[in-house]
């Protein structure tokens, strides 16, 4: 990997980014930013000429998904890594669609960074080769997908924070959007997923491993 980098963390967990820097600082990577909410990372992301940007999807605030795509619309040529603590069949085919180049696992990621860096750098993309076979499996397969794919990411992220057992209220805070809005996405994900109600959208998500502590 080029020693002439420059890149740009965007996680809020202190020890996580720390974790990053030593990793980037001893492969000789030129220039390291650190930003630790959404806003911060998109003001960081304007002023510096960065090569690529790590992006942590569990940034408090507004959805990773939806802070991926205004770095995209804005740089859409950067190409930007997405760490999360999700297992990669759960976000990462999102995360690609929403314009990412590569996604990697936060337990993967002393391991792997470097090499996920140098591919999406050098114009790539990477995914893990599980990943790859299992996307290669379901290709043409639509019987075999869970009842969250057809939901939209903004539907996503509500159904994550309903099962992570946010009030409308709270939702609507985090997600700047209005307790209507909010309310008629709900609606859209029990009629899409054919749930009824929130205890049973819970433990679909407990089941399926769609919550997580950032929720």
């Amino acid at each position: 990997m080029s020693c002439r980098l420059r890149i740009l963390i965007a996680d809020d967990h202190p020890i996580v980014r720390s974790g990053l820097r030593q990793v980037l600082t001893e492969a000789g990577v030129a220039e390291i930013g650190e930003a630790a909410t959404p806003q911060e990372a998109l003001d960081l992301s304007r002023q510096g000429k960065w090569d690529a940007v790590i992006l942590d999807l569990g940034l408090p605030g507004r959805g990773g998904l939806e802070v991926l795509k205004d770095l995209k619309a804005e740089q859409p040529k950067r190409p930007i890594l997405v760490l999360s603590m999700h297992a990669e069949d759960q976000y990462a085919i999102r995360a690609l669609r929403a314009g990412a180049s590569g996604y990697l696992t936060k337990e993967a990621a002393s391991d792997k960074l470097l090499e996920a860096l140098d591919k999406i750098t050098s114009g790539g993309r990477y995914i893990s080769p599980a990943l790859a076979e299992r996307l290669a499996d379901a290709l043409g397969s639509d019987a075999s997908q869970p009842l969250h794919a057809s939901l939209s990411d903004r539907e996503f992220e509500v159904m994550r924070l309903i099962a992570a057992g946010k009030t409308v209220g709270e939702i609507a805070d985090v997600l700047s959007l209005s307790v209507k809005t909010v309310s008629s996405y709900r609606a859209r994900i029990l009629q899409k997923t054919g749930l009824k109600n929130n205890a049973e959208l819970m433990r679909y998500a407990l089941q399926n491993q769609l919550t997580d502590d950032d929720a």
